[in-house]
């Protein structure tokens, strides 16, 4: 709840007029306690797990042959009921788990002031400085929990259940069993335990890492994706592989960048994938060519 009760107060308190944001924000959490600003988290998951994949799976649905191109494993096809199968047991596992973490660690948070609800609002410059910083936290943390989860017992226990999806689809991106979505999940309050944050960035920070996991495991890979152009970015195509090997993975455990797997090289296997696909892409284009030329000559001589 903020400490001013009128929109002047609050313009006093800042010293300056406030910006249409802040305004919009005075007006939504002035009479708000903090408690329920903070479980605003658990509403956000929900409508960004259910809406942000439904496009491209209704279009897999309805439409493959238009995705076909695409699609990483194309051999794969998953009937709705997978799809509704998934959904299902994340949000469940997600209100079991993650509901009542996220009702129960707000002392923790306003005890260690990660985050605040007050004016004024974070500048862009400062935002895009915390969505750095929680993503390589997050990504390099991540990393060696994942590493930990590939482990016999961790793998065969627990991670075992986010593998049953070979072939990922988005809504594959937080299907886990209950302890996993934990375990995993602890690497994302890091960030903002490290470098706290306001309450609107804290929302913020929860939908983009959301939407990356969405988009590595949404099992296609666009050419006009613009995530393509942030640096050391995996992707789809980098995840699905991980999948696609299954329990015997020791590739590509990074769940956003790529250069923890570089580094610690548990990328190799991947990389000779990708150098297979090309060699044999460049044979099958050669093979097509001489053919071509064949039958040209053939023509000519006839």
């Amino acid at each position: 709840m903020l400490p001013y009760a009128t929109a002047p107060e609050a313009e006093a308190a800042l010293g300056r007029t406030m910006t249409w944001a802040e305004a919009a924000w005075f007006r939504y959490s002035v009479s708000m306690p903090d408690y329920y600003l903070y479980c605003h988290h658990i509403v956000i998951f929900l409508v960004v797990y259910t809406l942000a994949p439904l496009p491209l799976a209704v279009l897999e649905l309805q439409g493959p042959a238009i995705l076909l191109p695409y699609k990483l494993q194309p051999r794969v096809r998953l009937k709705p009921t997978a799809y509704l199968r998934c959904y299902v047991r994340t949000v469940r596992n997600f209100l079991l788990a993650m509901g009542p973490v996220q009702l129960l660690s707000y002392p923790a948070a306003k005890m260690l002031g990660i985050i605040r609800t007050g004016l004024p609002l974070p500048s862009v410059g400062e935002l895009a400085a915390q969505m750095a910083v929680y993503l390589l936290l997050e990504d390099y943390l991540g990393y060696w929990v994942h590493r930990l989860l590939h482990t016999k017992w961790g793998y065969e226990k627990i991670h075992h259940v986010h593998h049953e999806f070979t072939a990922p689809i988005g809504y594959v991106g937080l299907y886990a069993h209950w302890s996993d979505v934990l375990i995993i999940g602890f690497p994302a309050f890091v960030g903002p335990a490290v470098v706290p944050c306001h309450m609107t960035t804290f929302w913020l920070w929860f939908v983009v890492r959301q939407i990356v996991l969405l988009d590595t495991h949404k099992g296609f890979d666009f050419p006009l994706n613009p995530a393509k152009l942030i640096p050391f970015y995996g992707g789809a195509s980098h995840h699905d592989y991980h999948h696609r090997v299954g329990r015997t993975s020791q590739s590509n455990f990074s769940s956003v960048f790529t250069f923890c797997d570089y580094l610690y090289g548990t990328d190799k296997g991947y990389r000779y994938h990708k150098a297979s696909l090309a060699k044999l892409k460049e044979m099958a284009q050669n093979s097509t060519e001489n053919r071509e030329t064949t039958d040209f000559n053939m023509g000519k001589q006839a």
